[in-house]
């Protein structure tokens, strides 16, 4: 094949996806080491199907998607695995002196040509995205090994302690790997879930739970003492839950574990929540806001006072948006603390307290001590009890912009929640400044998206609340979401502004329904709605919406 040695900016000039000053911007902008094709994935100026179809038509190179792909086991002996690591590669078969191999950058020639001087055979390229290539090398060359390694290495692994502290052993490269292909899958939480017969490792992936594999049961030993290691929890104590955190650095980026045991019938299971430092979203408007509820939001938030409740289940992207609001509020003249349990993400220039029931620092204890430390702006992680609410609820009166969090279904029912708690409605109708009440939906997958007729049921659905519909975004499958038609989520968001007749009919103890129906007149856009619209919008799918939001 005849090696165009043209580069990527050129190549996307040519081909009209971006002009040359944008190539520009982005080489200026972009970190030391970062390819241009990433930098431009990763700041959402093309997806990566789009670059793909750039590279194949201008370079005349071959898609093919590794999905369910029949990669050859002898090719897998030839390529060395530092290799396949470095250049990001994975090899597919060989037919007569030809070796064909799938690679992120069929332009980096330095790969080519190493490949040819190491295998002895001619290399010919074909195109495959960055999450399938990693999916494969880790499939292929990591997680398999050190199964068979552990497996034929068992006996020895259970009787000595080394093996579960040495990183050289099949055990701790085994947790490693686990880890690594969660990060690779984008999974927020990884489960060892101990059954009567076997293992489960399950990966959490834009909101859904699936198997990734089955381990022997005699493996759990092993696996639970390694990761509650690195954790610095007690290897010994197996009847109470514990919980610890775990750093390391995967690709050159840093991960941050979350670390929870729990003993059942079967053993302890372990849940590790992922949370990448690199990936967190740190500008408001990445976050997903309608033009109209992030207008609304910014006005909450620039306020010298009041109580702003960030609201939803577990799982529903609270942390995200009150760090991303942090964030925003950060500057130099303005003291803001926080008191959280856990610290998820470290913020620079801001103070952030620890939650430690073991000593006794509570919430509660925890936001009194910080109204001593001449705060501007306080994050209360949770409002959990009667006695956080209430001191939160007083910050607030007395000159401090309070931010927190609170577990409710929608904006409304926050009132209510606040108000059984023991909060009094007068002290809830003074020092609350608005609710934003958040879920997150599964984003329809950008490379396999199709448009297609809405169903008689959806046009009734979008009808009911006045908005016309005649097509749909839908995902078809394919190697880049698991065949899911899903990749990544997106956040739904329900923004109540309070105002002066909000306040007076919390003041006059009146019905929830009242103040709905006020929300309704005054233009408050619901989750319903909100979802709607960026079905109507082409970002996902009615069904995820109506899985989260309520049909009133």
């Amino acid at each position: 094949m005849r090696q165009t040695k043209k580069r990527l900016g050129d190549l996307l000039v040519d081909s009209r996806f971006i002009t040359r000053e944008k190539v520009e911007e982005v080489l200026s902008q972009k970190p030391k080491g970062m390819k241009l094709g990433d930098a431009l994935i990763e700041q959402g100026i093309l997806t990566e199907q789009q670059l793909i179809e750039v590279l194949e038509f201008q370079l005349g190179v071959p898609h093919v998607s590794l999905y369910n792909y029949p990669i050859e086991a002898n090719v897998i002996d030839i390529v060395p695995k530092d290799i396949v690591k470095k250049y990001n590669l994975i090899p597919l078969k060989i037919e007569d002196d030809k070796l064909y191999v799938a690679m992120t950058d069929p332009m980096d020639f330095f790969a080519v040509d190493d490949l040819r001087l190491s295998t002895g055979f001619l290399i010919e390229r074909t195109i495959a995205t960055k999450d399938d290539i990693n999916r494969a090398i880790s499939k292929y060359y990591e997680i398999d090994d050190s199964m068979d390694e552990l497996l034929s290495d068992l006996p020895r692994a259970e009787r000595e302690e080394d093996q579960i502290t040495d990183e050289d052993s099949p055990v701790v490269r085994l947790v490693n790997q686990i880890i690594q292909f969660a990060v690779q899958n984008r999974a927020s939480d990884i489960h060892f879930d101990p059954q009567e017969t076997k293992l489960l490792i399950r990966y959490r992936v834009d909101g859904h739970l699936r198997t990734e594999r089955s381990l022997p049961k005699h493996m759990q030993n092993v696996l639970t003492a390694r990761v509650k290691i690195i954790a610095n929890l007690n290897i010994t104590e197996s009847r109470v839950p514990q919980d610890g955190r775990i750093k390391i650095n995967i690709n050159h980026k840093p991960i941050d574990l979350r670390v929870s045991t729990l003993p059942t019938v079967y053993g302890e299971k372990i849940v590790l929540r992922v949370l990448d430092m690199s990936s967190t979203l740190n500008q408001l408007g990445k976050l997903d806001f309608h033009p109209i509820n992030e207008k609304r939001f910014r006005k909450m938030i620039e306020q010298p006072n009041g109580i702003i409740l960030i609201t939803g289940p577990t799982g529903s992207g609270k942390s995200s948006t009150l760090y991303a609001t942090l964030n925003h509020l950060n500057q130099e003249e303005t003291n803001i603390i926080t008191v959280e349990d856990p610290v998820e993400y470290r913020l620079e220039g801001i103070n952030q307290v620890q939650v430690n029931g073991a000593i006794g620092l509570t919430f509660a204890k925890g936001l009194r001590s910080i109204l001593r430390q001449d705060p501007d702006i306080v994050m209360v992680g949770e409002i959990r009890d009667a006695e956080t609410a209430e001191i939160s609820v007083r910050a607030s009166l007395t000159g401090h912009l309070v931010l927190s969090t609170l577990h409710t279904n929608d904006s409304i029912a926050t009132i209510a929640r606040l108000i059984d708690m023991g909060v009094e409605p007068f002290l809830v109708a003074a020092s609350l400044s608005g609710i934003v009440s958040q879920r997150l939906v599964r984003r329809v997958c950008k490379d396999c998206l199709e448009r297609e007729a809405a169903t008689e049921r959806e046009k009734e659905i979008f009808r009911k609340r006045g908005i016309t519909i005649s097509e749909i975004s839908r995902g078809q499958g394919c190697g880049n979401c698991n065949m899911t038609g899903y990749k990544g989520r997106i956040a739904l968001q329900e923004v109540l502004v309070m105002d002066d007749v909000i306040r007076k009919k919390i003041m006059n103890n009146e019905d929830m329904s009242s103040i709905r129906q006020y929300a309704i007149k005054k233009g408050t856009i619901f989750l319903i709605d909100d979802g709607l619209l960026k079905v109507k919008q082409g970002l996902t799918t009615t069904e995820e919406i109506l899985r989260v939001a309520f049909k009133e």
